[in-house]
């Protein structure tokens, strides 16, 4: 049972020194069993909690200790948002039982069912606003750029930051609006290689002409099933996003291709959906701001200036809408996204 526990556990003994640690914990922390035990386990769990004071009261009390949404990092990882659960041993009164089950999955799959929710508030106020914004903005642009006309250059400055503002606007709108689309994704076996490399040529010809493209494709993938033109659209987003957060030096993206069987997700109608296709999208970027990592894949969280916090929002319905699955873990020097898709089914 010990080997075979799912998430990351420890036995602390006296002193706070690890006695035992399971498989999970051992990928959890990146080291051996062997080269923990005995070591003090502050020394290599960072958590976010006082748990010095923890460990006293469940040895104190011999009951156990629950301490949930804490901040957790071993093994020099980025930190993961853990729920912790504190347990005397029983039979030896100065072991406890230190349990961390990471929310990161289910936090996210949380997220993913909210944010149609949240894309449907945007999809009202567009569509309320849309027309009658759109056509006075219209005219606005018409008049400006009429005005140009007779104007002299020194005033031309004014009359092209109205049109441009105004296109602005009707972009932003136009962004929104594509939350409206209902129509479900015109799905079909796809190679998940073409459609990145679609992407790369694309980005390397604007956007990520200073950027490095590295690939390591797994050759052997099987088709994907899903809207090539709407996934296009993810990879285009997410390679942009990371090509205006390198800035004009440039850096490195790094795409990645696998196979995980380890996840699944429960559609509505309770069946079981396998999401073993995997796509790491890894840049050298400054990270995402720390205080919006949680809430990126929601509308109108933006960690640009000018951002308008809608692009990661579509990402997020798209893959909503194929039944799949995307996170991001972020670090300075490192952001990766992970895009996990169906197997296109065999045809008979």
């Amino acid at each position: 049972m010990w080997q075979s526990l799912p998430v990351p556990s420890v036995i602390v003994g006296e002193g706070d020194l690890i006695l035992e640690i399971n498989p999970a914990a051992e990928s959890f922390l990146n080291a051996s069993a062997k080269s923990l035990r005995g070591v003090p386990v502050l020394d290599k769990l960072a958590i976010d909690a006082p748990l010095e004071e923890a460990f006293e009261r469940v040895r104190r009390d011999t009951s156990p200790m629950f301490i949930n949404n804490v901040d957790v990092s071993g093994g020099n990882a980025a930190p993961i948002q853990c729920n912790i659960q504190i347990a005397p041993m029983q039979g030896d009164s100065g072991a406890i039982l230190l349990l961390m089950e990471p929310r990161q999955i289910a936090d996210r799959l949380g997220r993913s069912h909210q944010v149609k929710k949240s894309a449907r508030s945007a999809i009202g106020m567009a569509e309320m606003l849309a027309h009658e914004i759109k056509n006075p903005l219209a005219g606005i642009t018409g008049a400006a750029q009429l005005l140009s006309m007779n104007l002299a250059p020194e005033d031309l400055e004014l009359t092209d930051l109205i049109v441009a503002e105004s296109r602005r606007i009707v972009a932003l709108l136009e962004q929104v609006e594509q939350f409206g689309n209902l129509r479900p994704p015109a799905k079909s076996a796809v190679n998940v290689h073409d459609l990145i490399d679609r992407a790369r040529k694309s980005a390397q010809v604007s956007y990520g002409a200073a950027m490095t493209f590295v690939e390591e494709f797994d050759p052997s993938l099987p088709p994907t099933f899903v809207d090539g033109d709407q996934i296009l659209q993810i990879f285009l987003n997410l390679f942009k996003n990371a090509s205006e957060a390198a800035g004009r030096e440039g850096g490195t993206i790094r795409i990645r291709t696998f196979y995980d069987i380890s996840l699944r997700l429960r559609r509505a109608d309770g069946s079981g959906a396998a999401l073993p296709l995997q796509v790491e999208i890894i840049d050298d970027g400054p990270g995402l701001p720390p205080e919006i990592s949680s809430d990126i894949f929601e509308p109108f969280v933006s960690g640009r200036e000018n951002g308008t916090g809608l692009g990661l929002a579509l990402v997020s319905k798209i893959i909503s809408d194929h039944e799949g699955w995307i996170s991001v873990e972020s670090v300075p020097g490192k952001t990766v996204f992970r895009l996990s898709l169906p197997v296109a089914p065999r045809v008979a």
